[in-house]
């Protein structure tokens, strides 16, 4: 039969939508089964303040009754502003192996951009760049880290099918600690420390007035410091704050920095604990069985993803980045995770690739990949 696609409505729908995903992972062992109530947050007009400048629409591919994809259409009005261009996007893609499954999904979020004037579409993005984004790729041999995507490797050729093209390429980084932090790049550090007045520091989290404070400081390096990278729009106030605020139930304080030149905040940096590592047992996606298994495995985690780390444009020159690597990974090797992932970075970011690939002695084992077509 063929397929038909169904717009996504009620809760009851949106319950649907995201119970769909498992539908396209059985036995895989790699996936990571998200939790459910963060993913209805996610997707909350409501709650979500991203949804104050985007329009959404979610659609549901189904044949004789059974759920064979889904999709979601984007329109983010502050990306269409700060490039000042009219692309749209699509994201929250599964589906089965079946080019006219794949076409449909497509074409139903094509029509949805259109009546937004919208003349490009590009994803996938989760629904936003500042979200999970962009498709795996190459890599398939190992889960994602956390906030990272995961799919076939069958959905790039179901995407590049119905005419999308690469347009950037985003980079995933193995690090072993030990094999960056060496004496030589430890004699670095404490020259740069020494020569520019450099001092890392923890975020408070304990603090609240200190706290928010921190979390303003990040907000201003933030949309500061990635400003020039492609696809970047800023995050808007409510935006960051509900990030920081989600973000803050996962981090670890020691991960989180802030590197300051003679007391002036000038870059910071961000590690998470790969919580996927225990969240891959959590088969059902749920709340409280998640919580079990982060409480239960988090002394097997052995990877820390640095998510973040940027510098103000006029100190980039100044060796902080270095510095601010060395106090991720030395941090990280104290507390028993060998391993580090660096993602995801932009494939033409020169300047953090080639710090990856000689300070850090990095190696790109994962690619994930942005497509873009005309409307």
């Amino acid at each position: 039969m063929s397929v038909s696609i169904v717009t996504v409505k009620s809760q009851s729908d949106i319950h649907t939508f995201i119970d769909a995903q498992w539908l396209f992972y059985k036995n895989d062992p790699n996936f990571v089964p998200p939790l459910k109530m963060d993913r209805k947050k996610l997707l909350n007009k409501k709650v979500n303040p991203f949804y104050k400048h985007a329009e959404m629409e979610l659609f549901l591919a189904k044949r004789n009754g059974a759920i064979v994809g889904r999709i979601g259409a984007i329109v983010n009005w502050n990306h269409n502003k700060t490039h000042n261009d009219k692309v749209g996007f699509f994201g929250f893609f599964e589906c089965e192996n079946n080019q006219e499954t794949a076409d449909a999904l497509f074409q139903a979020a094509s029509e949805f951009l259109k009546k937004y004037s919208m003349t490009h579409m590009r994803g996938p993005v989760n629904p936003s760049m500042n979200d999970e984004t962009a498709l795996l790729v190459e890599g398939f041999d190992s889960p994602p880290v956390v906030l990272m995507t995961y799919n076939p490797p069958y959905y790039a050729n179901l995407i590049e099918n119905t005419g999308m093209k690469k347009v950037q390429d985003l980079l995933a980084y193995r690090l072993h600690n030990e094999e960056y932090l060496s004496d030589k790049l430890r004699r670095m550090t404490d020259i740069v420390r020494e020569r520019n007045h450099v001092n890392v520091r923890s975020v408070n989290f304990k603090n609240k007035e200190q706290f928010l404070k921190d979390v303003q400081t990040l907000k201003e390096i933030y949309n500061s410091a990635w400003q020039p990278n492609w696809g970047f729009v800023k995050m808007t106030d409510e935006e960051f704050d509900f990030l920081a605020n989600d973000l803050k139930q996962i981090a670890d304080p020691d991960f989180t920095i802030i590197a300051e030149i003679k007391g002036v905040p000038v870059g910071f940096a961000l590690g998470l604990p790969d919580i996927n590592q225990s969240l891959i047992y959590n088969k059902s996606g749920g709340l409280l069985s998640g919580i079990w298994h982060l409480l239960t495995k988090k002394k097997h985690i052995t990877i820390t993803r640095i998510i973040v780390l940027g510098v103000l444009p006029e100190y980039q020159k100044t060796g902080v980045d270095a510095v601010m690597y060395w106090e991720l990974g030395d941090k990280a090797r104290k507390k028993g995770r060998p391993y580090g992932e660096a993602s995801w970075i932009l494939e033409d970011n020169v300047m953090m690739n080639r710090a990856l690939t000689t300070t850090m002695k990095g190696e790109v084992y994962k690619r994930y990949r942005l497509y873009e077509k005309s409307l």
